[in-house]
């Protein structure tokens, strides 16, 4: 077993940790439809590298870090390419050690993506579950994991002790900010979540590559499906307005498909891939700036 203070290996970590918390929650219309697919069961507690993650998310994800992360990549000056090309430059995050699947990146983007498809839902749709984590390039740019995945919040406010572990906010300088710790810190009552900032990762990332091609409950399924405080969790209504509500159903519409589709059964990247090309290339016509 990992130390505790070993970081995680992959991201993938992060991803199985958050199917465990939820795998017995959840509540989707394929579930109703009686086509509940058999998901791992994690009963073990989460493994120590996962906390030691969240230890470091927790101290480091401060309002003067997030201020600067938005400086530092959203001008998206650091690379130009085509989705399809950030598809593929993924695939160096295949990991090794994950004791679930040794599938590159693609396929697991395929999975979530056959499985909307399968529901008969909108093109956008299926192109979200296919890109939906294409901003863990981040990880592959040089930025730690704890400041690419982990379940997201808002800095600048109380935090809510819904958040996982949310006694690790304990060494979160902003703790000693005395506006930082009140309800709504410093944003206005119901000012809307496009207002707010939510701690940085890949889901705030790629919602500003793509922001200019794909319709709002796509966006919102991007940018949110890590706000488990939020949809999950029903925390920080105080922030939303009515836009925000209905859009974080979008989201978590999306995130029965995110959460309960990997699978060991790999799809057929190569026959699948002229599909996917072709849906990629009518929404993302060129390349993108990253």
């Amino acid at each position: 077993m990992p130390l505790d203070n070993e970081p995680l290996q992959h991201p993938d970590q992060w991803d199985d940790d958050v199917r465990r918390r939820y795998a017995k929650r959840q509540s989707s219309a394929r579930e109703s439809a009686g086509t509940k697919a058999a998901f791992r069961d994690y009963d073990t507690p989460a493994r120590h590298s996962v906390r030691e993650f969240y230890r470091q998310n927790h101290e480091r994800q401060t309002v003067a870090f997030n201020r600067r992360m938005r400086q530092q990549w959203l001008p998206l000056q650091t690379r130009r390419m085509s989705v399809w090309e950030a598809m593929e430059f993924l695939n160096e995050l295949v990991d090794d050690s994950d004791p679930d699947t040794a599938l590159p990146q693609i396929a697991h983007a395929m999975q979530t993506a056959e499985a909307i498809r399968a529901d008969g839902h909108p093109d956008w749709f299926v192109l979200t579950g296919l890109i939906h984590d294409m901003g863990k390039v981040l990880c592959l740019f040089g930025e730690p994991q704890w400041a690419v995945v982990g379940d997201t919040f808002p800095v600048g406010c109380r935090w809510s002790d819904r958040i996982v572990y949310p006694e690790l906010f304990a060494g979160n300088p902003d703790r000693h900010v005395e506006r930082y710790q009140t309800r709504c810190g410093i944003y206005q009552e119901h000012c809307g979540l496009d207002q707010v900032m939510l701690s940085w990762g890949h889901d705030e990332y790629l919602y500003h590559v793509v922001r200019d091609h794909l319709p709002p409950e796509a966006l919102a399924m991007i940018r949110y499906h890590s706000f488990y405080s939020a949809h999950r969790e029903q925390e920080y209504d105080w922030l939303m307005n009515d836009v925000d509500r209905r859009m974080l159903d979008h989201v978590r519409a999306f995130n029965q498909y995110d959460l309960y589709t990997k699978t060991d059964e790999p799809p057929d990247v190569q026959r699948l891939t002229p599909y996917y090309r072709e849906l990629v290339d009518r929404y993302f016509p060129g390349p993108l700036a990253w």
